[in-house]
């Protein structure tokens, strides 16, 4: 391939062009594609979310990308992002083999092998309620709640009775929404909304056994879906069950019945998947923000009501805020942030600068993590000039794989974690801005807000 069109693919690339890439390199007649060119046009499929379609151009050279690492990381994030994780788990640890230490890599294979243990343990727990199911192994037959008192159950807010409460379900009405669904509805579900038709709970979390995106041993929601089409949390609803599979592409698999703090980026939903769409299904947690990512709650729906809890039990937030102050007081610094540091000739004391804006965060949140208020953009500017100044050949994909080091991940002094949507907002605004600009690839601050950030540390 010429290397004037490498030149411009890759520019191509750098802003997100990635359809522009696909057509140039498919106007090339596929007995003159060679290993590059057919290894970019697989990657501008997986960026533009066609990961079927780049596994297949994958597949034409695998032979000659055995040995090459950036192959089977490609392959990897086609089959992750399918959720084929067992597939993953061996293709990153191919690319990790042949090129060890790359933090995307690493990243990527501890994910995938993550969520091929869970995946494969979600699979046998399927199987087996199915085989139950299939034995006829009920539990006998009792009216739903009936040894569970209901009176203090709901929060009768007037948020809860505008967004969510319905009146009172006709048989025909319910008749009418399971056949819009298409699926049965629980008789417990019925039960209930026959006396309360959606609302608040004044118990919101239910605990789990694995962390979830909302914490680590518990999720929340945020309310419960009546029967109904005239409420915005309604089944039928505007923010119902169908438009949350249509419109947000949740699992078709059952019905969504709650909605989570994330504002549609987790719910709960009935799992008709073992039982079939007239059974009695289960219960389960799906998180958006995590490829739809599915995490086992309870037996049937009145196991899940039984086991709502009170969100004081996880209120753990004096202790948290403590130990966030101290971490960002003391905690030592990742190698790469200390590396940065080392450099910076422009701010004294630039380490205890960081500390002060950090302390301002934990102070102003409760806890140390970066999101998308104003101090959190404050971060997301040191670093990024932090970064660049040290590595000013820096790309755009470039920076978003090695972001995870500096502090998300950075050990002692550290967040455990991050979202990488707050990273690529970040940047995206920042470039909309005319903040951070972008020549042949690589990105860099202005020299005008460059010295904004410098100044703005000096004054920390």
């Amino acid at each position: 391939m010429e290397q004037k069109l490498i030149e411009q693919l890759n520019e191509w690339h750098e802003v997100d062009e990635h359809q522009q890439i696909v057509d140039s390199l498919l106007a090339i007649p596929e007995e003159e594609r060679d290993y590059q060119s057919i290894s970019m046009l697989a990657r501008a499929y997986n960026n533009l979310g066609l990961y079927e379609e780049a596994l297949n151009h994958f597949s034409n050279i695998a032979e000659a990308g055995k040995l090459d690492s950036l192959w089977h990381y490609r392959v990897g994030f086609a089959l992750y992002h399918l959720q084929r994780y067992k597939e993953a788990t061996q293709a990153f640890s191919e690319s990790n083999q042949l090129l060890p230490g790359d933090p995307s890599t690493e990243y990527f294979l501890r994910e995938s092998t993550r969520k091929a243990n869970k995946q494969q343990k979600e699979e046998l727990r399927l199987a087996k309620k199915k085989d139950s199911i299939a034995r006829g192994d009920f539990a006998a037959h009792k009216s739903p709640f009936s040894d569970m008192s209901l009176a203090d159950f709901w929060d009768d807010s007037e948020y809860a009775k505008s967004s969510y409460q319905c009146e009172p379900p006709t048989d025909e009405l319910i008749d009418s929404i399971e056949k819009e669904l298409g699926y049965k509805l629980p008789a417990s579900y019925i039960a209930l909304m026959k006396q309360h038709n959606g609302g608040v709970p004044k118990n919101t979390c239910f605990p789990t056994e694995e962390p979830t995106s909302w914490a680590e041993d518990h999720i929340a929601i945020t309310g419960i879906m009546g029967i109904g089409r005239e409420k915005g949390y309604a089944l039928c609803g505007d923010l119902g069950s169908p438009f949350m599979i249509e419109e947000w592409g949740y699992p078709d698999i059952g019905v969504v019945i709650c909605d989570c703090p994330s504002a549609g980026h987790d719910v709960v939903m009935l799992d008709y998947r073992a039982c079939g769409k007239d059974g009695e299904p289960e219960v389960i947690h799906v998180d958006q923000e995590d490829d739809y990512e599915i995490t086992f709650l309870a037996d049937n729906f009145e196991a899940f009501i039984r086991g709502l809890v009170s969100e004081e039990r996880y209120d753990t937030s004096e202790q948290d805020k403590e130990d966030a102050l101290a971490k960002v007081a003391h905690g030592k610094f990742s190698p790469m942030l200390e590396e940065l540091c080392a450099r910076v000739t422009e701010v004294e004391q630039v380490e205890r600068k960081i500390r002060s804006i950090c302390t301002q965060i934990v102070e102003e949140k409760g806890h140390f993590s970066f999101h998308a208020d104003a101090l959190s953009y404050v971060m997301y500017d040191v670093q990024f000039w932090l970064y660049t100044k040290s590595y000013p050949d820096t790309t755009y994909d470039q920076y978003v794989s090695a972001y995870q080091n500096i502090i998300a991940f950075g050990g002692e002094f550290g967040q455990g974690g991050y979202a990488p949507g707050f990273i690529t907002d970040w940047l995206e605004r920042r470039k909309k801005e005319g903040r951070i600009v972008q020549s042949h690839g690589k990105i860099h601050f202005t020299d005008s807000y460059k010295d904004a950030v410098i100044n703005m540390l000096k004054e920390a």
